[in-house]
């Protein structure tokens, strides 16, 4: 977990300074996003910038962010959700689920949007780690008898948290990107069973 915090964290330190002139040219960033955020286009007639895009793409977009408040956000609920879902499951099946939700994410993208801007950020494994986190609650609860209905409210949560931030966002926020994630998320948890212990929510 720590090491994908520092990646990425690298790659838009770098794109900061690059930003301000102080490093490179303030044209990378532009080169960022062309050769490594996600377009929907290139999936239909677009020319790629080399013929690997179109799938490496599908990983590529997630190490890319807007800026610092697009980045801290992210990493600060990769470091809160990611130890939750490490403590239950393990480092190996976190980076598993890390992974296939940030492609499931960029599938339910690719699907759901027919988006002419690029598509940028971790946010589509983190749902995809709370979806994995949900489908823990909802294991235990099942295996303990309690009940569910506070895992209902969660989500119910979550998908007003997206409506709101798609309002304040003006429409920009990648929702499909999120929805895809979490449905990964939640699926490749059920592959493992969360260790036994107080779901501590």
């Amino acid at each position: 977990m720590i090491c994908i915090v520092v990646i990425t964290c690298f790659i838009e330190f770098l794109l900061e300074a690059s930003d301000l002139g102080l490093i490179g040219t303030t044209r990378w960033r532009g080169i960022a996003y062309e050769n490594g955020a996600f377009w929907v286009g290139l999936l239909d007639n677009w020319q790629p910038n080399y013929a690997a895009q179109p799938w490496l793409m599908f990983l590529s977009y997630q190490g890319l962010h807007t800026g610092f408040s697009h980045l801290a956000g992210n990493m600060i609920v990769l470091l809160i959700v990611g130890h939750i879902v490490v403590r239950r499951v393990g480092q190996t099946w976190f980076a598993a689920i890390y992974v296939l939700s940030g492609l499931g994410g960029a599938l339910g993208f690719a699907l759901l949007s027919d988006s002419a801007q690029p598509m940028v950020g971790a946010s589509g494994a983190l749902f995809g780690l709370v979806g994995a986190w949900k489908w823990q609650d909802w294991f235990f609860s099942s295996q303990s008898g309690y009940s569910r209905k506070s895992l209902v409210i969660d989500i119910i949560g979550l998908i007003l948290l997206n409506v709101l931030l798609w309002a304040i966002q003006d429409g920009q926020l990648a929702w499909e990107t999120h929805l895809g994630g979490f449905l990964t998320g939640w699926l490749a948890a059920t592959l493992v069973i969360p260790r036994r212990e107080d779901p501590g929510r």
